[in-house]
């Protein structure tokens, strides 16, 4: 990394996911959606700092070793119950993940000046009362950075639907690239089509709304509604935990590799061929078949990337 490297600044959650192993036996493994899409960007070399919250516990100095292993600046605040997060995985037959909570979200405020990009996304964005410093953090940021957004629904823990909705579509409105999975929309707007959704919410504002569909690939929308299709990658999947993480983290890379980023990364974002597009979005989806095809949270390597993309 070098200092003339665009800063990146993730907000939210990091947390232990207590996962099964191969005998079902319970194992703690780092993740957290917004320290997983960190670790995806420091895998690939970028200049990325967390700001969450740890506990001053075994769990928080496993996850703090993990994040700092792969080259993530970590700012954490101790929460208020003193423990770190964990979220314990359920996995089916397929591989795909779902999670039960302990958590704890409240954030004070987001510390340090502005980055050239800010991505924010899942649980962080939504639960009271550490989602007002992340609406704050992207209201500083927006028109003055790259806003990368990521709402990954939890249901169990925003039981509200309709205030859910809204805290998300407030903070859309404000992004420029916004990932959003085709469940995460059917439960923020069930029986609505996603791309019909990713259409108006490009309208609200940002230049890029992605809706990923697991292995049946991904659809762009860009802001002046074009619609860009991007097929499935073929994978043995291992489980789905990070997957969409995954996919955010190497979006943004692919963005910030097309010089898409700062004051004017909305502008250049629009100013992209369809074609530079759909390579950075097939580039994410590249990104999270390799993760997928691993246990757990584990983004692939800038050699890894390069060598999957076939350079």
């Amino acid at each position: 990394m070098t200092d003339a490297q665009p800063r990146i600044l993730v907000v939210g959650e990091a947390l232990v996911d207590v996962v099964p192993d191969s005998e079902g036996r319970p194992r703690d493994l780092p993740g957290g959606s917004p320290a997983n899409v960190a670790i995806a960007l420091g895998r690939l070399e970028r200049d990325v700092r967390l700001v969450t919250t740890l506990g001053d516990d075994e769990r928080g100095r496993l996850v703090r070793a993990w994040l700092e292993e792969s080259r993530v600046d970590v700012h954490a605040e101790v929460p208020g119950s003193g423990r770190t997060s964990s979220a314990t995985v359920t996995l089916d037959a397929s591989g795909a993940a779902s999670y039960d909570f302990d958590l704890v979200w409240d954030l004070a405020e987001v510390p340090g000046d502005v980055h050239e990009v800010l991505h924010v996304g899942s649980i962080a964005t939504v639960l009271a009362p550490g989602a007002d410093a992340v609406l704050a953090a992207v209201r500083t940021h927006h028109g003055r950075a790259l806003v990368s957004l990521d709402p990954n629904a939890r249901p169990a823990l925003t039981p509200d639907r309709e205030a859910a909705l809204a805290r998300v579509e407030e903070l859309v409105a404000l992004a420029d690239v916004v990932k959003v999975s085709d469940e995460d929309l059917e439960w923020l707007r069930p029986g609505e089509d996603p791309v019909a959704t990713a259409t108006r919410w490009a309208g609200l504002g940002p230049a890029l709304v992605v809706v990923t569909r697991g292995g049946e690939g991904a659809v762009a929308v860009r802001h002046d509604g074009t619609v860009l299709e991007v097929p499935g990658v073929p994978v043995a999947v291992a489980d789905t935990v990070g997957a969409g993480d995954t996919f955010s983290g190497v979006l943004v890379d692919a963005l910030l590799g097309l010089d898409v980023h700062g004051a004017g990364g909305g502008s250049a974002l629009r100013a992209l061929t369809d074609r530079d597009v759909l390579l950075a979005v097939t580039a994410a989806a590249v990104g999270a078949a390799i993760n997928v095809s691993r246990p757990g949270a584990d983004p692939p390597s800038r050699a890894e990337l390069a060598a999957a993309l076939g350079g």
